[in-house]
């Protein structure tokens, strides 16, 4: 969540689930965006009302042209465990009967066991294409998850299927770009958003690379600097956490209460545990020296707002992020150039990925007003050709359904002069091929990558 690094998820410990019950309070109006436990709602993205969205909007004479989107698999069980509690009762079994639920659930997952047709990059064939164990395993994609992607879907389809034509009757294999992590949660949430974006589809069309490393810097990831600046990151973290004194009061109190060193407590990352019995209803654990509580939940995630706005101000996080997500954004600018040139190949692109590649590009593009990526988060970089002049491309920048083309950092600017509501391809080009460097006093990725810092 916070972290920057993912860690090795901790073991299962064969321990018994706890019982089922609502701990959420239902929320009437939006409170401030400080609230703590308003925040946790949001960040655990249940499925409900329709979502209304921004994409697929531009005057009626251009043309869109291609479509990426950047996601956070969907909803999860945690990668930690509190020491010495039950694990929550959470079931990863598909039931469609079951909230939260999707009408098409019940074909997705007849579609999913066909799957043997498609082209699965190295350890990718050997993952399971939907969550299936009654007790959910560590990290596993849950129900929820399932049905955040499948709505994803359902709504790109709408957009960019139905009404712009983004992709033909008879699409091929070409026209797709698939990546994801080797998790999986990422595959899972990639093919559940694609069942949706285009039901049925054949199998053998699938390619679905496999991307080692979760920044997806693929053959570019050797970069000392983004590194140093990650430690410092991880330095600065660590100062502000010591430096709260609530913090530091709830820590003793949930180890006292499972009988266990502060130290080893903190260390066992709670609010990962404690966001999933949240999201999913399930009372927080108890033992018989008491019971972890709304309290403690709230003071730990009030922590983490804060870290998350010191983070914004002090430009070390931003310093790795560019770094961290040239490779990324290199590769979409690219991309981008071949279609405005004319090729017709890799018009829709889809990157599986987690909260450690979304929060650095947003970051990176100067998008600082952007929460913290919720569950199922979509990120969406949108090409279009001006009808009036074919040779002139655009681009917009949406955010869950929000468009935020002109909060980043290289298109502000042009928001004051500009009467079209997005930004032209070159200042997007301008932006990752030279303008990331120059806060590092270099002119490229490699020289940015090993200049000393100052």
């Amino acid at each position: 969540l916070v972290h920057l690094i993912p860690v090795n998820p901790v073991r299962e410990d064969g321990l018994s689930p706890k019982s089922r019950k609502r701990i959420m309070p239902d929320l009437l109006t939006e409170p401030p965006a400080i609230d703590p436990i308003y925040e946790a709602r949001v960040y655990c993205n249940i499925p409900t009302i329709a979502e209304r969205s921004m994409e697929g909007h531009a005057p009626h004479y251009f043309k869109l042209v291609s479509v990426q989107v950047l996601i956070r698999h969907g909803d999860r069980y945690p990668l930690y465990a509190i020491p010495k509690t039950k694990r929550p009762d959470i079931d990863c079994m598909l039931v469609p009967s079951r909230k939260p639920s999707h009408p098409q659930l019940e074909a997705f997952i007849k579609h999913m066991s066909k799957g043997s047709a498609a082209q699965m990059d190295g350890s990718l064939s050997s993952l399971p294409h939907f969550p299936s164990h009654s007790l959910c395993e560590m990290g596993e994609l849950t129900q929820t998850g399932v049905v955040q992607h499948l709505r994803n879907g359902q709504l790109l389809r709408e957009i960019y299927i139905n009404k712009h034509k983004l992709l033909p009757g008879d699409w091929t294999a070409k026209q797709l770009y698939l990546e994801t992590t080797g998790k999986s949660r990422t595959l899972q949430s990639a093919l559940a958003l694609l069942y949706t974006f285009l039901p049925n589809f054949d199998w053998k069309k699938i390619n679905m690379r496999h991307q080692w490393s979760t920044i997806f810097c693929s053959g570019s990831c050797d970069c000392p600097m983004r590194n140093h600046y990650l430690e410092e990151e991880q330095r600065r973290q660590y100062s502000l956490r010591v430096k709260n004194n609530d913090l530091e009061r709830i820590y003793v109190d949930m180890a006292k209460i499972v009988g266990i060193p502060t130290r080893q407590l903190r260390a066992s990352n709670p609010i990962d545990s404690l966001l999933c019995y949240f999201c999913h209803n399930v009372s927080f654990p108890c033992t018989k020296a008491g019971c972890i509580g709304m309290e403690h939940f709230k003071v730990i995630k009030r922590h983490q707002l804060e870290d998350e706005r010191e983070r914004q101000e002090k430009k070390l996080y931003f310093l790795y992020a560019l770094l961290a997500t040239h490779p990324l954004l290199n590769q979409t600018v690219n991309r981008l150039q071949r279609i405005a040139e004319g090729k017709k190949e890799e018009v829709f692109v889809l990157y599986s990925a987690h909260d450690v590649t979304l929060s650095p590009v947003l970051s990176a593009l100067g998008i600082t007003e952007a929460r913290f990526p919720r569950f199922a988060a979509r990120l969406v970089f949108e090409l279009w050709q001006d009808g009036k002049r074919p040779k002139e491309h655009f681009i917009r920048i949406l955010y869950n359904g929000a468009d935020v083309t002109f909060q980043t950092s290289f298109c502000k600017d042009h928001y004051k002069r500009s009467s079209k509501p997005m930004c032209p391809l070159e200042k997007f080009v301008n932006f990752v091929k030279r303008d990331m460097f120059l806060i590092f006093n270099s002119t490229s990725y490699y020289d940015a990558c090993h200049r000393r810092a100052l």
